[in-house]
Formats: C-alpha cells, structure tokens, sequence
C-alpha cells in the first residue's frame, strides 16, 4: 500500500520497536555514555528482551551509532526550522535563526550528553565515522542553507560545541569570573554579575 502526503507511512511492529528502543537508548546512553551503558539496561528499559535488541541491532556499537544517526537527524530536523524561521535571507540572519533553533533542540538534555558521550567514544572506528557524517552533515547543511563563509560557520559551530560543553557542566550555575567569559555571546548578551 503506497502512502501520500496526507496518509502517513504506519510504523511496523518492528520499526515501531526499533524507534522505542533508540528512544530509550539515547536516555540510557546519556546518562551513563557509550561504555557504562549495557544492551540489558537499554532492553530493560524499553520493555524488551535483550534477544530483541540484538534482533534490531547487531551489536551495542551499532546500537550506540544508530542513536547518533537518529540524533543527527534530529538536529538537521532542528536547524532547517530556524532556517524556515529566518528573519532575512543573508548569512547572519540566517546563522542567527539556526543559533536559535539549536539552542532550543538542546534543551533535551539526553540528546546534548549522547553527542557529547559520542565524542567521547570516538576511538571506536564505526562511532568515529558516525560522529564525523554527523558533524559533516551539519556543516554543510548551514552551509547550503546561509551562503555564509567557513570563517562564519566554523564560528558557528566552535559557539555550539562551546555552548555543549557549558550546558553539559552546567556552568550558568555558577556564579564565577571564569564562566562569565565563557558565557559572553552565547546568547547574544553578556551575562549579569
């Protein structure tokens, strides 16, 4: 049976199950990263046996590369809203409208720490390579959709991965010298003192 645009595709059984355990992956894997998280735990936590997880995914690392995909999907998802969102159509307004869109994607916080844990885990070759379409994907996606320089998306993307790692400690927590340099810029202001 074909799908149009008005009927969505359903879900099999499987892919249905597929999507519940990435769901419950990327929370497992957040909170305890690529090595301190098991298939049981994950299987447990979705409600399924662990056989059934190995019936999905070969093994955990094909577990763990299929949740970044499905992250990375996420942001694209997430970034060609900003951009549908642009005030104008020049670079900065664009790149602005894509700050905004990521910012609010990472206030899942799993999603934040499953690519954080991802680069953690880089010296697995198969979540290297994810980790890296992941990256390669997001940038020249900003760079199709901005026309903007390298110099303006590597800025672009060095304040996200910035803006990972302060969200990911939790910095504006903290009230010191040291995290209000930081913070300056992030989100268009300096922080108050």
């Amino acid at each position: 049976m074909a799908t149009t645009a008005s009927q969505p595709r359903k879900l099999s059984t499987a892919d249905a199950r597929r999507d519940t355990v990435l769901r419950t992956a990327i929370r497992a894997f957040a909170a305890r990263g690529y090595y301190g998280t098991t298939t049981t735990e994950v299987a447990k936590a979705a409600g399924i046996s662990q056989a059934y997880v190995y019936r999905l995914f070969p093994d955990k690392q094909a577990l763990f590369v299929a949740v970044i995909e499905h992250c990375a999907s996420r942001m694209r998802e997430s970034l060609a809203d900003g951009a549908a969102g642009a005030a104008g159509a020049d670079p900065a307004s664009v790149l602005d409208a894509l700050k905004r869109a990521y910012g609010r994607l990472v206030e899942d916080r799993d999603l934040l720490l499953v690519l954080m844990h991802a680069n953690c885990a880089a010296s697995e070759p198969p979540i290297r390579d994810a980790i890296r379409a992941c990256y390669a994907k997001q940038v020249e996606y900003v760079r199709a959709v901005t026309g903007a320089s390298d110099e303006q998306i590597r800025d672009f993307i060095a304040t996200g991965l910035l803006a990972n790692v302060l969200l990911a400690i939790d910095a504006q927590s903290i009230d010191a010298p040291w995290v209000h340099t930081l913070l300056t810029g992030l989100d268009g202001q300096a922080p108050a003192r």
